[in-house]
């Protein structure tokens, strides 16, 4: 028997070991399986077939024509974006409500959980816990009327509120200062989903073993002591994956909540790309543009992540994928 043959039925008794082991887990996981297949099937009708949209980005596409009868010219679309000033004006504001959003919701979810852990009385942890996740449930149509209502120079809570404390002498349009635009959107996007993001935290925290703190007790170490000391850095490889997959939102800044909240006042400042690319398909009809639009921002989105996923991944060995 020669060398190759031998190799050869080597290489044919680990196939078969492979397919063997594979049908084997399958099996093992059928019911996990059959459970996935309804969501598999919603990302693949939902998510990936509407990219066949994407064709338009690279066609002078007119609904009357369809895709097939459009017609096609390359990446005109995309060298008439990068040399419009709008779009990258759309970029900066995205980038900075973003980027303020990102810092506000990790350092106030974090915070929050910690708090949330060291309360020791159960009854008022729960409430507290009930409180703060109500207002991810709330769909941004309403938790926008709530936060035009509470800053209305009419009788608003808020302003009402100041010029008892005498802070201010008359109200504020709040929603109509371009300054305080994107800091409105942040607070109002940290009270909305501060709650729901601590529920990742707290379920880390559970992981952590009890016998650290009691260790810390015996040496002497306060709470506060044991937050920085064990706490924190035990959440840590969360924090790193939510970190990553975060990233990739950097380049959508919610477009319910700026369309419902933004006004003629503050156009300059909430002109994110997610505005920018629905008034080029929907009252300007320029479908192609739009579509070029958005790849842009999926592609970069997407680039951004598996960067930091990689660069995660160098430094410490720990990535999110």
């Amino acid at each position: 028997m020669g060398k190759a043959q031998i190799e050869m039925e080597a290489n044919q008794i680990i196939s078969y070991k492979s397919k063997k082991t594979f049908l084997t887990k399958v099996k093992e996981q059928k019911e996990l399986i059959l459970i996935t297949l309804p969501f598999l099937v919603l990302l693949i009708v939902f998510v990936y077939v509407p990219l066949w949209g994407w064709i338009m980005a690279f066609q002078n596409y007119k609904p009357a024509l369809g895709v097939q009868g459009s017609e096609w010219v390359g990446l005109k679309n995309f060298s008439v974006l990068f040399k419009d000033p709008d779009f990258y004006h759309a970029i900066r504001n995205t980038l900075g409500i973003s980027v303020l959003k990102f810092v506000t919701g990790f350092t106030g979810a974090i915070t929050l959980a910690v708090l949330i852990n060291e309360v020791r009385n159960v009854k008022f942890k729960k409430v507290v816990q009930t409180i703060s996740y109500l207002p991810h449930f709330v769909s941004w149509v309403v938790a926008a009327s709530i936060v035009t209502t509470a800053l209305s120079p009419d009788n608003g809570i808020v302003n009402e509120v100041l010029i008892a404390l005498h802070f201010i002498k008359e109200p504020i349009a709040f929603m109509g200062i371009p300054k305080l635009f994107w800091g409105i959107l942040a607070g109002s996007d940290l009270w909305k989903e501060i709650g729901w993001s601590t529920i990742i935290y707290l379920a880390a925290m559970t992981a952590i073993d009890n016998e650290l703190y009691e260790a810390a007790s015996i040496d002497g170490a306060g709470r506060i002591r044991k937050v920085f000391a064990i706490t924190l850095p035990s959440i840590i490889p969360t924090i790193k994956i939510l970190m990553i997959l975060s990233i990739g939102w950097l380049l959508t800044a919610n477009f319910e909540q700026v369309y419902l909240l933004r006004n003629g006042m503050v156009a300059d400042v909430s002109n994110t790309l997610e505005i920018y690319v629905y008034n080029l398909g929907i009252p300007l009809g320029r479908y192609s543009f739009a579509t070029t639009a958005g790849i842009f921002t999926s592609v970069v989105s997407l680039i951004l992540v598996m960067s930091c996923n990689r660069l995660s991944k160098l430094l410490d060995g720990e990535s999110a994928f």
